[in-house]
């Protein structure tokens, strides 16, 4: 794995999916693209733990409860990221993916063999919550209560996530 820039996407709220106010997704293309199936282990060796091995859900949702890294394991996937007018991200194996707490994401399609590994900082416990669900007030109170990692998901205590989102919440 090497040293490498995420590619920071920032996305406005939208009415129905909050996004987060402060700080960008993340994206780290191929940033795994040697060892797609160590992705697990180099997440939890960062912190970023309470990890899990599926897919992602065809429909908006977003954590307003916790941040979020998603690592492809397998396949292929175009991921919409920022609600229904966001962005289409298309990732494959070895590609990551870190959404800051609120941003909305669906899967759009997939290659049969597509696989993510997902994990929280600290092994957060995280909600799930649909485009319009929620009481709008709690959940923006709630995204920006929740702390910035300690560490970068692929490179800890010395990788872009800590960079860019420390200038982010500044």
């Amino acid at each position: 794995m090497s040293k490498l820039t995420a590619i920071p996407y920032k996305f406005n709220d939208d009415g129905q999916i909050p996004n987060n106010p402060d700080l960008p997704l993340l994206v780290y293309p191929g940033a795994m693209k040697d060892e797609p199936g160590r992705i697990e282990a180099v997440f939890n060796r960062n912190n970023w733990r309470n990890s899990w091995t599926n897919g992602v859900y065809g429909y908006h949702h977003y954590h307003s409860n916790s941040h979020e890294v998603l690592g492809v394991q397998s396949g292929s996937a175009a991921i919409q990221a920022g609600g229904e007018h966001g962005k289409s991200i298309e990732l494959g194996a070895g590609d990551v993916i870190v959404l800051p707490a609120g941003t909305g994401h669906k899967l759009l399609t997939a290659s049969p063999d597509f696989k993510v590994v997902g994990a929280y900082p600290d092994g957060m416990e995280y909600n799930l919550l649909r485009s319009g669900e929620g009481k709008r007030p709690d959940v923006l109170e709630e995204i920006r209560r929740v702390p910035l990692p300690d560490t970068d998901p692929l490179f800890g205590a010395d990788g872009p996530l800590i960079e860019l989102w420390k200038k982010g919440s500044a």
